[in-house]
């Protein structure tokens, strides 16, 4: 089974590549891949071809997946990238929590 540290929905920045130091929103998460799709970043170029005489070809621009690992979550409380520590609360359920001193909010 493939776990990624992140979700749909998350801020993340990303630690190395040419956006290096950027933030963005995780728009899709392939676990089983261990990819993850960020809305505006590491856009690729495509070429398309028409698929029928009314649709039109060209060079589009669209966002391309990449590795997990080399994002990291951006706590909504304090604003600071960080690691993800799991909490077990009473009732059973488990939550996210921020590891930066001070913090610990659970999202």
């Amino acid at each position: 089974m493939n776990k990624v540290h992140v979700k749909t929905g998350d801020t993340v920045v990303i630690l190395s590549g040419k956006d290096k130091g950027k933030k963005g929103k995780v728009l899709q998460v392939s676990p089983k891949e261990r990819k993850v799709i960020i809305e505006g970043l590491n856009i690729a170029t495509k070429h398309v071809k028409p698929r029928n005489a009314q649709q039109q070809g060209g060079i589009v621009e669209a966002e391309a997946a990449m590795y997990a690992d080399k994002v990291q979550v951006v706590c909504p409380k304090c604003g600071k990238t960080t690691r993800i520590a799991h909490k077990i609360l009473a009732d059973g359920s488990k939550v996210r929590v921020c590891k930066n001193d001070g913090c610990g909010e659970e999202f």
